[in-house]
C-alpha cells in the first residue's frame, strides 16, 4: 500500500542516535553508524522523531510500504513502561489517529493493562510538544499599575517567515532572530531580553507548510541581506528543534557564514540552554 512514512537521508545522518528514543514503536535503530528505518510496519508515519534530528536528515514521504501494525508496535511499547505507553497514546490522539488509538485500547483491555496508571510524563520523547501541561502563573508585580504597558521592541512588519521579504531594507546588516511561534508567550520579558535591537522572523517547524520557502528566504537573508548574526529561539519540545535543524543546514549551504546561536526555552519561561555554533 502507498502511505506516509519517515525517510532517513543516509548522507545527512551523523549517527548521533537522538531519533531513537523519540520512536517508542522501535522502528529506528542505529546500524553501521547510521540511523535506519528497520521495520515499515512499526512506523506510523506521524514523525515524532523529526524534530530530534540535528541534521534535518528525517522527513516524511509517501511511498509503497507495509501497513502500520499498531498491535505489534504496541507490544514493544508496553515493555518500555507505563509512561512511554501514555506518551504513545497521547501521540495518536493528538494527531487524530483514532483508528490506531481504538486498536491500542482494545489490546490493553484484552491484556488487562490500565492506560491510566500514571499521568502522562511530559519529558517522554513521543510528540511531547502536544502534551497538555499546567503550571502556576508567574507572580505579578503588585506595585505596577494594571494599565502599565511595557514598550514593544518590534521595529518591522510582517514577521511571519512566509510573509517577510529578505530584500526589505531593515534586514540589511541586521542581527536576525528566528523564533518558534510559541516562544514570546512562554518568556515574559521576550522583547527586552531578546528582541531589542534585532529583527525577527517567526515560524512553526511542526505546523507550517511550504518550508522549502523558509530555506530559500533564510539563505537570502544571509547571502543577500548580509545579516551579521542568526539566533534561533525554540521551545524545549522535540518537534520545535526542526527550526534549529533548518538554520544549521542553511548556514552550512550559504555562501556566507554567520555566527549562529541557539536558545532553548522551557514551557514555564526559563532559559534551558544557550549554545553557539561557530
Amino acid at each position: 500500500m502507498k502511505r506516509t512514512i519517515i525517510h532517513i537521508d543516509e548522507n545527512l545522518c551523523n549517527g548521533c542516535g537522538l531519533c531513537i528514543p523519540h520512536c517508542p514503536e522501535g522502528a529506528i535503530q542505529l546500524i553501521d553508524g547510521k540511523a535506519r528505518l528497520v521495520n515499515d510496519s512499526f512506523c506510523d508515519g506521524l514523525g515524532a522523531c523529526i524534530g530530534s534530528c540535528p541534521e534535518g536528515a528525517i522527513t516524511i514521504v509517501e511511498r509503497e510500504a507495509e501497513p502500520y501494525d499498531e498491535k505489534t508496535a504496541l507490544e514493544n511499547i508496553i515493555h518500555k513502561g507505563p509512561a512511554i505507553l501514555q506518551a504513545h497514546l497521547h501521540h495518536l490522539q493528538s494527531h487524530g489517529k483514532m483508528d490506531y488509538l481504538r486498536i491500542a485500547l482494545d489490546v490493553l483491555r484484552d491484556k488487562h493493562i490500565s492506560h491510566t496508571q500514571q499521568p502522562y510524563h511530559t519529558s517522554i520523547h513521543a510528540c511531547s510538544g502536544s502534551a497538555s501541561l499546567a503550571f502556576n502563573e508567574q507572580p505579578e508585580n503588585k506595585h505596577r499599575s494594571e494599565n502599565y504597558n511595557l514598550p514593544s521592541a518590534l521595529t518591522h512588519w510582517p514577521i511571519q517567515l512566509h510573509l517577510i521579504s529578505p530584500m526589505a531594507p531593515y534586514f540589511r546588516n541586521a542581527e536576525l532572530l528566528l523564533v518558534a511561534d510559541c516562544c514570546a508567550y512562554a518568556y515574559g520579558n521576550f522583547h527586552q531580553r531578546f528582541l531589542k535591537g534585532k529583527k525577527i522572523a517567526i515560524a512553526c517547524p511542526k505546523l507550517d507548510e511550504g518550508q522549502d520557502v523558509y530555506r530559500t528566504k533564510l539563505t537570502a537573508l544571509i547571502d543577500n541581506a548580509m545579516v551579521v548574526s542568526l539566533t534561533v529561539i525554540t521551545m524545549e519540545v522535540p518537534c520545535c528543534q526542526g527550526l534549529l535543524s533548518l538554520a544549521c543546514s542553511v548556514q552550512a549551504q550559504a555562501q556566507r557564514r554567520v555566527p549562529l546561536m541557539s536558545i532553548v526555552l522551557s514551557r514555564t519561561g526559563e532559559i534551558l540552554n544557550e549554545h553557539s555554533y561557530e
